[in-house]
């Protein structure tokens, strides 16, 4: 993609494996330093990805909800009514930024200052209704991280996130080798410095600086992290829709993570911009393939187009690495009668025992659809702990005999055989409908 960039550094990853990056241009057009796969840049926004893990952390160990109000943790600040999920989402309705104009004078508030002139900021939208983007909730989530934990963000995300990701030149803020900063004149090729900012008492949405190589990195572990770090199931509730910021439907947000529908396609990461940097993380999650773009520039009108159409032609070029297939223990003896072929609604379900689990889907589902995964809770009872119908209840009917005659799922009853809805067992209640 055309444009004047001082320098640009991006690359390709499958799960954990480097496939491409490449480094150009300047990363000090003043001394003319040219950049490499090793230098720094600011990746901006991208930071939010780190926050919403952290409180994702925080929440795993039972020292959160994603519903609690900000005021059940910040006590002291205005807008406490808002909630974690709707900060995370973006649908808090807070303003854009902290009070004051902080993007002229380019000082920003300290963390008390932060929370004493809270109030000056406004709701300007009714909560959970539509998504305006804040990066004053990221700030407010920063600390929402550190009161819940007892440490200061910076540190938390160092020594809770990057050091166990193995993230060892992503930091807070620039260190050498670094790029540096610029705005490239509009009427000439001549290019100017951005200042190196401070964010005060901001920080829970920006101030990190990382590689390609260190984004690839991250990248993966959004695709599939480690559970000693956070649960895979957090992961990816993170990737779940909670509302979308384009009327087209082309772009959503989950929890701290943008997401893309390309076709039948949808992408996960984020973009960020900052004086003097531009960046964006793109994966799709279901081949573990992504691609990283870093640039030094105030503004680059392609990076979002650059960034989807690397990850797409990725996902062309690389073919995914298909795990060889290999025989299973067998199913329990309790779990054999409910496989095969099922019917609800007019429509066929096929249940199946894969990886140790039982699972439904759709026959005429396209194959790349998850299906839906159960858990057992009890006798012939059986929670849906992914998929559609997530949280439904699957309940077995037997006969006298023992032998497995009917499932209920969301209370609709499952048949070997299309039947109509007046079929039922003698004696059983009839399923709601609604």
């Amino acid at each position: 993609m055309a444009g004047r960039l001082p320098s640009l550094s991006a690359a390709v990853f499958r799960g954990r494996e480097h496939v491409w990056s490449e480094a150009i241009g300047l990363a000090d057009a003043e001394q003319r330093l040219e950049a490499t796969l090793g230098t720094r840049y600011a990746v901006a926004s991208i930071t939010k990805t780190f926050t919403a893990t952290a409180v994702m952390q925080l929440r795993d160990e039972g020292k959160l909800e994603l519903d609690d109000p900000l005021s059940r943790h910040l006590p002291e600040a205005a807008h406490g009514t808002t909630t974690l999920r709707g900060m995370l989402s973006h649908a808090s309705g807070l303003q854009r930024e902290p009070p004051g104009e902080v993007w002229e004078s380019l000082e920003f508030p300290g963390e008390a200052e932060l929370l004493e002139r809270l109030h000056e900021a406004e709701q300007i939208l009714p909560p959970s209704t539509v998504w305006h983007y804040s990066n004053l909730a990221y700030a407010l989530l920063g600390h929402v991280v550190a009161r819940v934990s007892g440490m200061p963000f910076h540190r938390y995300v160092q020594e809770r996130l990057l050091r166990p990701v193995g993230l060892e030149s992503t930091t807070w803020g620039p260190s050498d080798p670094a790029a540096l900063p610029y705005f490239v004149e509009p009427y000439s090729d001549a290019v100017r410095r951005e200042p190196v900012l401070e964010l005060g008492g901001k920080g829970g949405e920006s101030g990190l600086y990382s590689t390609v190589r260190d984004l690839s990195r991250w990248g993966a572990f959004l695709c599939e992290p480690e559970e000693s770090v956070i649960a895979p199931a957090s992961i990816a509730e993170m990737h779940e829709l909670q509302l979308m910021a384009e009327p087209d439907w082309s772009l959503g947000w989950g929890l701290g993570i943008e997401l893309w529908r390309k076709g039948e396609r949808i992408f996960g990461g984020h973009t960020g911009g900052f004086p003097g940097f531009l960046s964006m993380l793109i994966y799709s999650r279901r081949e573990r393939i992504g691609a990283v773009v870093l640039a030094n520039t105030d503004s680059w009108p392609a990076l979002m187009r650059t960034g989807l159409a690397l990850v797409e032609a990725a996902l062309e070029e690389l073919a995914p690495k298909l795990e060889p297939w290999s025989p299973e223990e067998p199913p329990p003896g309790e779990i054999e009668p409910l496989l095969g072929r099922w019917w609800a609604e007019g429509n066929e379900y096929v249940f199946s025992w894969r990886r140790g689990k039982l699972e439904a889907r759709v026959a005429l589902a396209p194959p790349e659809r998850e299906p839906s995964i159960f858990e057992q809770e009890g006798q012939d009872r059986f929670r849906t702990v992914s998929g559609g119908e997530r949280g439904e209840v699957l309940r077995v009917v037997r006969d006298e005999a023992g032998a497995v005659v009917k499932l209920y799922w969301a209370t609709y009853p499952f048949t070997r055989t299309p039947e109509t809805f007046e079929s039922s067992v003698p004696g059983e209640p009839e399923p709601d409908h609604g």
